[in-house]
């Protein structure tokens, strides 16, 4: 695994903790692997939604799958049947697939793991993935999710960001996850990654419960504005801000006509608002200009 030294500090100086993963050594390249998966670890799809959105954004080639047979109950995962552009008949096979992208104009490679949470085997098949991990040279492990929550669809997704390896927790500026309860295959996982060696990052969007049906354009936006801060790469996400846009007018009109709908929407505002009120800062109003003035940059011809 790449390590991360080189402090251009000055003497004397405190150091402000880092808000991305990117090595400190000019030219030096790092491997990120995104994983997230379909199933109960995926509200609304956003999860498998946005790595999917960048898998296709950034070019992603397949590398390796894992074997369904060994991981899959077809009773309760079944397969689908498809219609090939030629019109034949095709079984889709629940599976778990592994791509490599380069992020464009940067010094980061993305290894994407997409697929299925499995019914079987959770340890061995953790453990097969970072096998390719190892392969692949990954340095960190960013874990993407989606949980339903009582939060607003007007206001801002919540984004949860969270590491249980303190050096990366440090220099992030994070805090450990402090859930107790069940677990899906994200968060066995994470625990897998970190005692293999490998710093792992967990995200969590939380997905407005009353529109838990996929796609949550919103909640995807949410995640990739995380991502984008956490590797430092500008995103090309207005087209998805549109359909963020359009989703939130269209649960609106749904919203008003059900006044206890209406009503429950008015209470999570409220209580969104309140609990909000000591984030409306400085240090948040300028990173968002800092997103905006990036974006700015990367459009100027």
């Amino acid at each position: 695994m790449n390590s991360f030294d080189g402090d251009t500090t000055e003497p004397g100086a405190t150091p402000e903790p880092e808000q991305f993963l990117l090595p400190v050594a000019a030219g030096e390249r790092i491997t990120v692997m995104l994983a997230a998966f379909e199933g109960w670890n995926d509200a609304g799809e956003a999860a498998s939604d946005s790595l999917r959105y960048l898998n296709r954004l950034w070019g992603g080639k397949k590398v390796a799958s894992i074997d369904a047979d060994e991981y899959y109950d077809f009773q309760f995962t079944r397969p689908t049947v498809r219609r090939t552009a030629t019109g034949e008949r095709k079984i889709k096979w629940p599976s778990t697939r592994i791509y490599k992208a380069s992020v464009p104009d940067s010094n980061v490679d993305v290894i994407f793991v997409q697929g299925t949470e499995p019914s079987y085997k959770w340890r061995a098949y953790t453990a097969e993935l970072l096998v390719h991990a190892e392969a692949l040279k990954v340095d960190y492990v960013i874990l993407v999710g989606a949980l339903l929550a009582d939060v607003p669809h007007s206001r801002p997704i919540p984004v949860s960001t969270s590491s249980d390896d303190a050096p990366l927790r440090e220099r992030l500026n994070l805090e450990a996850s402090q859930y107790e309860g069940p677990v899906g295959i994200v968060g066995v996982l994470a625990e897998v990654a970190l005692l293999a060696g490998i710093p792992t990052v967990s995200l969590w969007a939380a997905v407005p419960h009353y529109v838990a049906q996929a796609p949550s354009p919103k909640a995807q936006l949410a995640l990739l504005n995380r991502v984008e801060e956490l590797l430092q790469v500008p995103l090309d996400t207005h087209e998805l801000a549109e359909e963020s846009a359009a989703w939130e007018r269209g649960v609106d009109e749904l919203a008003t006509e059900d006044p206890e709908i209406a009503a429950y929407v008015r209470q999570l505002e409220e209580a969104k608002d309140t609990a909000d009120l000591p984030e409306a800062t400085g240090e948040s109003i300028a990173r968002e200009f800092e997103r905006y003035l990036k974006r700015r940059g990367r459009d100027k011809p």
